[in-house]
């Protein structure tokens, strides 16, 4: 008998804590969608480096396509450079260890010294490599 209950009280707690996973790995995939955010605005060339997947395919709404270096230097540099992003309508999507982000982001630039103004939609896909989340593609638009 003892057996019986103790393979179900295993059996429940594997139940949850696969259950809790999805819910753990959306958090954590929206914690690295708000340090991309942050740094956006603050560049740390080491902390993007370190967040960016080396295969990154980073595309801006006017069709440009960045690769990792090109990407981090862009921000580095001050060529891309925004004074403030907000993020809404944030939709968090985890399949395995893949994850489909969608936003909206509004924000405030001042790319080669030029003030502007970006409102647009966002797809982010971010692979787990090594314990933690990477972003592997970006895809904007304008809206």
């Amino acid at each position: 008998m003892k057996s019986i209950a103790l393979a179900l009280v295993t059996l429940c707690a594997v139940i949850t804590l696969t259950s809790l996973s999805p819910a753990k790995d959306q958090d954590a995939v929206s914690q690295a969608v708000e340090q991309l955010r942050v740094l956006m605005i603050s560049p740390d060339k080491a902390k993007l480096e370190a967040l960016a997947a080396d295969q990154l395919s980073y595309g801006h709404s006017s069709g440009k396509i960045e690769d990792k270096a090109a990407f981090v230097e862009a921000l580095v540099s001050g060529s891309s450079d925004f004074v403030s992003i907000e993020l809404a309508d944030q939709v968090v999507t985890v399949v395995d260890n893949t994850a489909l982000v969608r936003h909206k982001l509004l924000g405030e630039t001042l790319d080669k010294g030029k003030p502007g103004q970006v409102k647009l939609s966002v797809l982010l896909v971010w692979i787990k490599q090594k314990g933690g989340w990477k972003l592997l593609a970006r895809q904007a638009v304008k809206i």
